[in-house]
């Protein structure tokens, strides 16, 4: 985050992004590339406390022009609609949109799940993209230089064995969405991709115990390194830049070829190993606290 902001150069060099859950994580480590390679980012995030504290680090690296942070509850659209103006008020146009933003959401047995915990991790996890997507292709159409809309999902959405049933049946509805979505805005040169994520090193992964995550990751992932935020990022800057111009309706999968092993993460992290015996809903990093129900 050292880079002066005037005159950037690099990769992304006068494009306008905007990154949801981009206070922390994956979000947080794309906003930092995006930086680096000369794009101007709106942060949208649930946790204003992170948000204006990462504002506050940027802007004295220098950043803070190219910077805006907005509170933003990614399942409503007013908020939604509200990030996006956000970007062409403050940078004149709109070019990459990463819906990234996400949460564990319920868990439990399925004949313990509560419906309203179902609809709220959907809500969170593909509603938000859906917006994100719609609001993203209102600016991009008109504007009339195409873009690139990038959606994070999860190798639990690839198959069985890797997350709890709604958090992978919602990822799998967000590869889905990625490529009805790309059909449909490949006329006006946007891109729409998905990436999918194995097990990376953020809060929202570890809750807190890094080195229980740190076995398990060991376990389960055939690359010795672990993944971190930074990978992610650095596929997104791929999906964001011009180099790949023809590449849409994909999913990405940036795992450690944990996918290729045939994952069995599902009850062997620290807050899934007794999931049959406890119900709720996780929120992650959005500062909300998480509902625990043991039955």
């Amino acid at each position: 985050m050292s880079e002066s902001s005037g005159n950037p150069a690099g990769r992304l060099a006068g494009k306008a992004a905007v990154i949801t859950g981009g206070a922390s994580g994956m979000g947080r480590s794309t906003v930092e590339r995006f930086l680096a390679e000369g794009a101007s980012v709106v942060i949208g995030d649930l946790n204003a406390d992170a948000g204006h504290a990462f504002i506050e680090e940027l802007t004295s690296a220098g950043l803070g022009d190219r910077a805006r942070f907005t509170r933003t509850d990614v399942s409503v659209e007013d908020d939604v609609a509200a990030m996006t103006e956000l970007a062409v008020e403050a940078f004149g146009r709109l070019d990459v949109v990463f819906n990234n933003a996400g949460i564990g959401g319920a868990f439990g047995p399925i004949t313990e799940l509560e419906v309203d915990a179902w609809d709220e991790t959907f809500a969170i996890l593909v509603r938000s993209v859906m917006l994100g997507t719609k609001h993203a292709a209102r600016v991009m159409v008109p504007q009339g230089t195409g873009g690139s809309i990038i959606n994070t999902a999860s190798i639990a959405g690839v198959g069985g064995g890797a997350g709890p049933q709604a958090y992978s049946a919602a990822k799998a509805a967000v590869i889905s969405l990625a490529q009805t979505t790309a059909l449909e805005l490949a006329p006006h040169r946007i891109r729409v991709n998905a990436i999918c994520p194995g097990l990376i090193f953020t809060p929202l992964m570890h809750s807190g115990n890094e080195a229980q995550a740190e076995e398990v990751m060991a376990e389960l992932q055939p690359w010795p390194d672990r993944g971190e935020g930074t990978d992610i990022a650095a596929m997104a800057l791929f999906l964001a830049s011009d180099d790949s111009e023809f590449v849409s309706g994909q999913q990405l999968v940036v795992d450690g070829a944990m996918l290729a092993a045939g994952p069995r993460v599902h009850g062997k992290m620290h807050n899934s190993r007794n999931l049959h015996r406890m119900s709720g809903m996780a929120y992650g990093t959005t500062g909300k606290t998480a509902s625990v129900r043991r039955l």
